[in-house]
């Protein structure tokens, strides 16, 4: 029987953890284009129809025909890495002692600051010089 001594144990506790664990690699299991494809479609149906449900989603995907989802496991696998992509958000929301978990869009960015910046000087010139 072996018995760990204090070495053993300091080791293996002073190891670093991955900062990325969970948020290893996706295979979506298709060539990129495709995946491509099938993520422009799912992020359509998403955003159209807000917070949705993964059964949902797959009810409406089945409708919309998207090319190259096979089914709904390959759908989820094609959430998960448009979620690892940043296009897709995964919110939970607690209805009595269930959970309800809802794919949104994320937001989308508003303009940079350098681009308001530097219309604002624009318009001023433009009002102080037409007086």
């Amino acid at each position: 029987m072996f018995l760990p001594t204090t070495a053993t144990f300091v080791r293996f506790f002073s190891k670093k953890r991955s900062p990325n664990l969970r948020l290893r690699k996706i295979n979506p299991k298709v060539p990129p284009q495709e995946a491509m494809g099938i993520a422009k479609g799912l992020y359509g149906i998403i955003k159209d129809n807000g917070p949705i449900t993964v059964s949902n989603t797959w009810n409406i995907a089945k409708d919309a025909g998207i090319d190259g989802l096979s089914s709904k496991n390959h759908m989820k696998i094609m959430l998960k890495w448009m979620r690892g992509r940043k296009l897709l958000k995964l919110f939970c929301t607690h209805v009595g002692s269930n959970k309800k978990f809802f794919h949104s869009v994320l937001p989308e960015e508003p303009p940079s600051a350098k681009s308001d910046l530097s219309s604002v000087p624009t318009i001023e010139t433009a009002k102080a010089s037409g007086r």
